[in-house]
C-alpha cells in the first residue's frame, strides 16, 4: 500500500507530495516540527508534543495552521491511512509561501506537512539490547535550541561525524566540557549510586518530551533524578549512560568516543526505564 502524506489541506501520495519552492521552511528554515512515537496502535505523548509545538510556534510568531483539535484529527488520519501500528508520525509547520525576503511576510498562511511511517519494534529492541556508541562534538549551534526548529544542519554534520566513527549519535559539548544533548536526543547518565542525571532544560537544550515523561517513569520506579550539568569525563566514569527521544525512548549508550561505559553493555537502570515507559506514558488511540 502506498504511503500517504498530508500537505496543506490535501491527502496525497507520499511520492507526489511537494511544497512550493518559496516556502520559507526551504528558503530560511523558518519553521518547526514535532515527531510522535506510534506504539501498539497508540500515539504516545501527543498532548505534550502539541504543547511543545504550540510553544515553538509562539516563539517564532507563526500561527497554527488550523485549530488544534483539527490538527489532531489530521495526525490520526495520516497514521490510519498509512496503517501504522508501530512507527512515527512527523508534523512540520512553516511560516508559509512568500517572496524571498528576510522580514516576516504579511498575511501569509502557515504551511503544514504530516507524514507517518512504520518502524519494526523488534529492530529497535535489538539495538537496545546491544546499546549504541556516541562521539562528542563541540557545540556550534544557535543559542535557541529550545525551539524545535527545522534548522538542523549542525545536527546533520554531527551525526555524519558519528557515522564516520562507527557511532550512532553525537553529543554536543559546551566550552566547559559539559555535555549538552545529542544530535536528535537528550543525554543522560546514571551515577554509581543509581541517580539519573540530565542537563537542566531551562536553556541550552531542547526540553525533550520523552525526557519529560521519563521523569514520570523514574518517579514510579523510585529512581532519583538530578537536573545538573555533567562533564564528558564524568559520563565516561558513570555506571550507565543513555539517550532519550521519541524515536529511541531510553537507548543505552555503551561507549563514548571509543571508551566503554562500565562493562560496555546496556545497564539495568536504562533497560528498566525502557520497559516501563509505554505503560506510564500518555497514550491516544491512533
Amino acid at each position: 500500500m502506498p504511503r500517504i502524506a498530508y500537505v496543506n489541506g490535501r491527502y496525497v501520495a507520499h511520492a507526489d507530495a511537494c511544497v512550493h519552492i518559496e516556502d520559507r521552511g526551504y528558503q530560511f528554515a523558518d519553521g518547526v516540527y514535532e515527531v510522535c512515537e506510534v506504539a501498539r496502535g497508540y500515539i504516545v505523548d501527543m498532548k505534550r508534543h502539541l504543547d511543545r509545538l504550540d510553544r515553538s510556534l509562539g516563539e517564532l510568531k507563526i500561527a497554527w495552521p488550523m485549530a488544534r483539535a483539527a490538527f489532531q484529527i489530521v495526525i490520526r488520519e495520516v497514521v490510519r491511512r498509512n496503517r501504522v501500528v508501530n512507527g512515527l508520525v512527523y508534523m512540520q509547520v512553516t511560516r508559509g509561501v512568500a517572496g524571498r525576503d528576510f522580514l516576516f511576510p504579511a498575511n501569509t498562511r502557515p504551511a503544514v506537512v504530516v507524514t507517518a511511517k512504520k518502524v519494526d519494534p523488534t529492530q529497535v529492541s535489538k539495538r537496545a539490547e546491544e546499546g549504541i556508541r556516541v562521539v562528542t562534538v563541540p557545540e556550534n549551534r544557535w543559542d535557541r535550541v529550545d525551539i524545535k526548529s527545522v534548522g538542523l544542519l549542525p545536527n546533520v554534520l554531527a551525526k555524519e561525524k558519528a557515522k564516520a566513527a562507527g557511532a550512532q549519535e553525537a553529543w554536543f559539548v559546551d566550552t566547559d566540557g559539559n555535555v549538552k544533548e545529542g544530535g536528535s536526543s537528550n543525554a543522560w547518565i546514571v551515577t554509581k549510586d543509581g541517580a539519573l542525571v540530565t542537563r537542566p532544560a531551562e536553556h541550552g537544550i531542547l526540553r525533550g518530551i520523552t525526557r519529560t515523561t521519563l521523569f514520570d517513569v523514574a518517579a514510579k520506579l523510585g529512581l532519583k533524578i538530578e537536573e545538573r550539568y555533567f562533564s564528558v569525563s564524568e559520563a565516561r566514569e558513570a555506571r550507565e549512560a543513555f539517550i532519550s527521544s521519541a524515536t529511541t525512548i531510553a537507548m543505552p549508550v555503551v561507549a563514548i568516543d571509543g571508551t566503554p561505559i562500565a562493562n560496555g553493555h546496556p545497564g539495568s537502570v536504562t533497560l528498566s526505564l525502557r520497559q516501563a515507559f509505554f505503560d506510564i506514558a500518555e497514550k491516544s488511540p491512533a
